[in-house]
């Protein structure tokens, strides 16, 4: 992300900016879709991972922001294969 540090709203405060990476939107039933964003090194630890973010009903352990409406966030990963991996742009450091 490039511009201005945002903080993400109704959880600790969280500042997200340049060091971030977006890695998509995930609808969990709201108003509107709820930004994903990685730390430009855990970015690096996964980019060999495929990650799966799912929505399932039940109760988190966290303050997240899924917590309220009786949902949870289950992550799924599996390794990308050669060919996904040919795919990919790289991210700048």
């Amino acid at each position: 992300m490039t511009g201005p540090r945002r903080c993400a709203t109704r959880t600790v405060r969280l500042l997200l900016g340049d060091a971030d990476v977006h890695l998509g939107d995930l609808d969990i039933g709201l108003a509107r879709d709820v930004p994903v964003w990685m730390s430009r090194a855990q970015h690096a630890y996964w980019s060999h991972t495929h990650l799966t973010i799912d929505v399932v009903r039940g109760r988190g352990a966290g303050f997240s922001l899924e917590a309220p409406h009786g949902v949870r966030f289950l992550v799924r990963s599996r390794l990308l294969s050669d060919a996904e991996l040919a795919t990919l742009e790289e991210v700048p450091a």
